[in-house]
């Protein structure tokens, strides 16, 4: 079982552009977190994830553990790790995003960067804003499934 205590911590909902380059600013509360490489992957839901170097560590290794003869554990292998690119911030906060996941994304201009725990969620705007209009009153119901887990 992973440390806790280790693990990173981000909180919080960030409204930012894309520039032209395909660069997005990395919200000031995360880059402290963010030190060194990172790696920027498909997530679920549509949007990408932003891993720190111990959780990409850990899900390579989650990744690893899986066997090949499972379909699911290929497709899934496939989907996250083929277009998965480290990045590095520079020095005025960026984060270069390949066009191939820009485009998996669906992020044109506006883009919402959530802090989900360990993970940072890059979101097209519009894609975020249409998931939390469909998942805001399922909230309670997706809460008391969970409470098993969460004790």
């Amino acid at each position: 079982m992973t440390n806790v205590l280790a693990q990173a911590n981000f909180i919080g909902e960030y409204a930012h552009n894309i520039d032209k380059k395909g660069r997005i600013i990395i919200p000031a509360r995360f880059r402290d977190e963010l030190s060194g490489k990172i790696v920027v992957a498909k997530g679920l839901d549509g949007c990408l994830n932003i891993y720190t170097q111990q959780q990409w560590a850990l899900l390579m290794e989650q990744l690893a553990s899986l066997p090949n003869t499972k379909r699911e554990a290929r497709v899934y292998r496939r989907n996250i790790l083929a277009k998965a690119s480290e990045c590095e911030i520079d020095s005025q906060g960026r984060i270069l995003i390949p066009s191939v996941l820009v485009e998996e994304a669906k992020i044109e201009k506006e883009c919402v960067i959530a802090g989900v725990g360990n993970l940072i969620e890059i979101w097209s705007k519009e894609r975020w804003d249409a998931f939390m209009d469909a998942h805001s009153d399922d909230f309670e119901e997706v809460a008391e499934g969970l409470t098993e887990f969460l004790q």
